[in-house]
């Protein structure tokens, strides 16, 4: 029998690929976000990949009312829902007291209210019929700490803890299931529709994975529920140099992640999608899958530049 499963977040990036992956599980699919057109076209590639359905339900999943109203809606249609994937994300780039009060909250409210509104409409179904899983999509940055993304990173640090606080909760429901898929760089729109305040570009740290590695392992989450799930094979040795040498840590990620994410085009202020969504630029990649190659060209352009500056060597 086909699974139930709702995607948030599935106009764009992770979601759109987890979507994408389920269909072609066969599963019946409903899918949340708060771009319509997006969120349309994303149900008719989840059929024509196989889906048993594919329904498009726009919502903002910070309006904890218009959540309930979608997942009683599946319980009406479906009879219950199998599994939930929250992949919903914004970020806002900036040192923490030039982004404004309100982007900042819009972050939180999306990343971690979001997920709780979420876990909040489903498990008490889940929990009466002992049936059901949870994936909340986090991040590597919700085990460490960078400069200039506070929001961002406060939030998936909050989403990993909510996670964990899910399946302390439900350890007596062996049936229902909580998992945290926390990737490192993936290549999605969510720089591009960032909120910046560095007066730069920016990008995804290398080395960075496609939309579609991370949605397989949200896939094999909901198939095979685990309680973590890194994505990433820099994860570890950047968790160990954050942990075990914090001092030195906090010496090099800033120049580091200066090179690494930021990029050298100038970019006004913004508040990206954080606030109100861009549907133009929704899509399953953000064209970073070269983003090595890019930090070779920007730290070779510095170099040529400094040379300009002081001459040649004598």
């Amino acid at each position: 029998m086909s699974r139930v499963v709702v995607v948030v977040g599935a106009s764009s990036g992770i979601g759109r690929a987890t979507a994408h992956g389920l269909a072609a599980r066969g599963d019946h699919l409903v899918l949340l976000a708060r771009s319509s057109g997006p969120l349309t076209d994303t149900a008719d590639e989840c059929l024509q990949l196989g889906a048993a359905s594919a329904q498009p339900c726009p919502a903002d999943v910070t309006d904890a009312a218009a959540v309930d109203a979608v997942m009683a809606q599946v319980r009406a249609d479906h009879g219950r829902v199998d599994a939930v994937v929250h992949s919903a994300g914004v970020v806002a780039y900036g040192r923490f007291d030039e982004v404004p009060a309100e982007v900042w909250d819009g972050v939180l409210r999306t990343n971690l209210l979001g997920a709780a509104n979420v876990a909040r409409s489903v498990l008490p179904d889940m929990r009466a019929h002992n049936h059901g899983t949870v994936v909340l999509v986090g991040s590597l940055l919700g085990e460490i700490a960078v400069p200039d993304m506070s929001a961002y990173v406060v939030s998936k640090w909050a989403v990993r803890a909510l996670g964990r606080e899910l399946q302390l909760d439900n350890r007596d429901r062996s049936g229902v299931q909580v998992s945290v898929v926390s990737p490192g760089g993936v290549d999605t729109p969510i720089y591009a529709q960032a909120a910046n305040y560095l007066g730069r570009d920016v990008r995804p740290p290398p080395p960075v994975y496609t939309a579609e590695a991370v949605a397989a392992a949200v896939v094999d989450a909901v198939d095979s529920p685990r309680k973590r799930v890194g994505v990433g094979i820099a994860n570890a040795v950047i968790k160990t140099g954050f942990t075990v040498t914090p001092g030195l840590y906090d010496v090099l990620v800033g120049p580091l992640f200066a090179t690494l994410a930021n990029g050298r085009s100038a970019l006004p202020a913004t508040a990206g999608n954080v606030l109100q969504p861009q549907p133009a630029a929704e899509s399953v990649a953000g064209g970073h899958g070269y983003a090595l190659w890019a930090v070779v060209k920007d730290v070779a352009a510095a170099l040529v530049s400094a040379r300009r500056r002081n001459g040649p060597p004598d």
